[in-house]
């Protein structure tokens, strides 16, 4: 597989390693009025360094997250961003500079770019669900990097498309040749996925207008049975060829013959080439209530139903790989943000996403209850687009917001309180969409530089990261206040955690602490148990399947 190779790419593709494990402050929850709708309310906005936040996420959402969407700088060298679209912003230099090194002062525009971007995407893989998907808006400026670099992260396997977006169809006025008039959406996927799982829902007014014959079964459409691809034939697939009997008289279409008049069909083209069916013989035979036959020019024709609800599911349809919706386009974005914040001069946000162009990148691989993260999030569209995605299906997505830059509280935060409550004058302009959303800062690490743990930041994220880091699934975990022991983590058949820490004092593993734990109705295999000092013997511990873990604290302040 080809690799793309940059100054100080060896510094960075580990790098996520050494991030530290950082708590999120919480510092207010916001929730819409009393006359909003009802709306998803377990969101999050997150101030701070995106490479931070997207580590400190890890122990309660890795391997959680449905969708990723992310619109990084495009890196096209204008400092007028708000971005500091040239990855020169004063905190990605200091961190280029304690990262990568001396060689960062002579790193090029794209050499700091993918600097930037590989840690943050490592993370994000490992945030993603296995059925999950990310996209990632981009131009020319690195489109072909990015592609590189999400090959060797994600694989080649799992690259999904490459859309064509056509977001300023007036062209760039400022560009050298050519009026730029396109973006890109990279896809990935974590696993491979069946195709099925990026179609979308058509619409009423597309049902009406493609499904207008109707029957007991609803709305249909008749659809031709031979494979109208010539290079799917009798020879390329010979197990599709097959006769097929139509009864004149009533239309009918069998698999075999069922009367002496039966007229014998072979998917065959116009000109006489042996094409094939798109259905085998057995599903031929069981959906055989769907073919019907007509006659077309003297010869006779078989085709099959298509519904446009079955099984109470509206039909889906499959997207490509140009999106030209003028509803998608940039200034559309501009449109929305400029209504929201009433034309006001001090907000102005440069070419904000469209919503319309994030609901459609959410209705193609998400439902109720799913969480979707946005670690760049600049104006927060994302979660505008989710919270009227949830309003318009009944669905309860939940939205992460990371936004480092200073207007994360007066842009992004913002932005979602009007969304959630309403804009526009007297707020009765365009209605709430309902919801909440809790606001978070970065706060400590949660280990020293010695590797010590930082008490500071409390037990509860102690106990959260050492059950994040032992893996303990959800349904196994417990509370201190679990009927057990206060110490214990989790427990199964096979394995219980212990946690034995007090903040004030040593804690020792030996006969007598032993003696206190209780599993309920579990009799696990095998203790892990972390503590200060262990007096148990190496054969004691051995006999009884118990491992001990030394708790990483300075412990000659006692």
């Amino acid at each position: 597989m080809p690799t793309l190779t940059w100054v100080g790419k060896d510094k960075v593709v580990n790098h996520h390693h050494d991030v530290p494990f950082r708590i999120l402050n919480k510092q207010y929850n916001f929730t819409a009025n009393n006359n909003s709708p009802i709306n998803s309310t377990q969101n999050r906005i997150i101030q701070g360094d995106n490479l931070e936040a997207l580590k400190s996420l890890l122990p309660e959402f890795e391997g959680k997250v449905k969708c990723i969407y992310i619109d990084p700088p495009y890196n096209t060298g204008n400092e007028g961003w708000v971005y500091n679209d040239n990855v020169n912003d004063p905190k990605m230099k200091k961190w280029l500079g304690q990262v990568v090194g001396k060689e960062g002062e002579d790193l090029s525009r794209h050499d700091k770019w993918l600097c930037m971007m590989y840690p943050r995407l490592k993370l994000l893989h490992k945030l993603l669900a296995d059925d999950g998907v990310i996209f990632v808006s981009i131009d020319d400026n690195q489109q072909a990097n990015l592609t590189l670099i999400m090959d060797e992260i994600f694989g080649l396997k799992q690259h999904v498309a490459t859309i064509t977006l056509l977001c300023n169809p007036k062209g760039r006025s400022q560009d050298k040749y050519f009026g730029t008039s396109h973006e890109y959406l990279i896809i990935y996927s974590k696993t491979e996925r069946p195709a099925e799982s990026f179609s979308i829902e058509k619409n009423d007014e597309a049902i009406l207008k493609d499904y207008k014959l109707i029957d007991e079964g609803g709305r249909y459409r008749l659809m031709g049975l031979r494979n109208s691809h010539r290079e799917f034939n009798k020879q390329t697939r010979p197990n599709l060829f097959y006769p097929l009997y139509v009864n004149p008289i009533l239309k009918t279409v069998n698999v075999n013959q069922v009367d002496g008049h039966d007229i014998a069909v072979l998917p065959l083209w116009a000109d006489g080439f042996e094409g094939c069916w798109t259905w085998g013989n057995s599903l031929a035979t069981q959906d055989n209530h769907l073919l019907v036959a007509k006659q077309v020019k003297g010869k006779w024709e078989v085709s099959r139903k298509s519904y446009a609800i079955k099984e109470g599911e509206k039909v889906r349809k499959k997207l490509f790989t140009i999106w030209n919706d003028t509803d998608f386009r940039t200034e559309v974005g501009q449109r929305v943000f400029g209504e929201i914040f009433e034309n006001s001069s001090k907000l102005d946000f440069p070419q904000p996403k469209s919503v319309a162009l994030i609901q459609e990148v959410l209705r193609t691989c998400t439902k109720d209850n799913d969480i979707i993260l946005d670690s760049f999030a600049g104006s927060g569209t994302t979660a505008h687009a989710v919270l009227k995605l949830n309003a318009q299906d009944g669905g309860n997505r939940r939205f992460i917001l990371v936004e480092m830059m200073d207007y994360a509280e007066n842009i992004t935060a913002e932005r979602v309180r009007r969304v959630i409550n309403g804009y526009g004058q007297d707020n009765k302009a365009v209605a709430g969409l309902g919801g909440g959303f809790d606001y978070f800062t970065i706060g400590e690490p949660l280990f020293l530089e010695n590797d010590n743990l930082n008490e500071a930041v409390g037990i509860t994220a102690i106990r959260d990261y050492i059950t994040y880091s032992e893996g303990i699934p959800i349904h196994e975990q417990t509370t201190p206040d679990n009927p057990y022991n206060p110490y214990v983590l989790g427990v199964n058949r096979e394995v219980a955690w212990v946690f034995f820490y007090e903040t004030e004092r040593v804690t020792t593993l030996d006969i007598e602490f032993l003696g206190t734990l209780q599993f309920g109705k579990h009799k696990p295999v095998s203790v892990i148990i972390y503590a200060d000092k262990c007096l148990l013997s190496p054969e004691f511990m051995r006999k009884h399947n118990i491992r001990f873990k030394k708790i990483p604290r300075d412990i000659t302040r006692f």
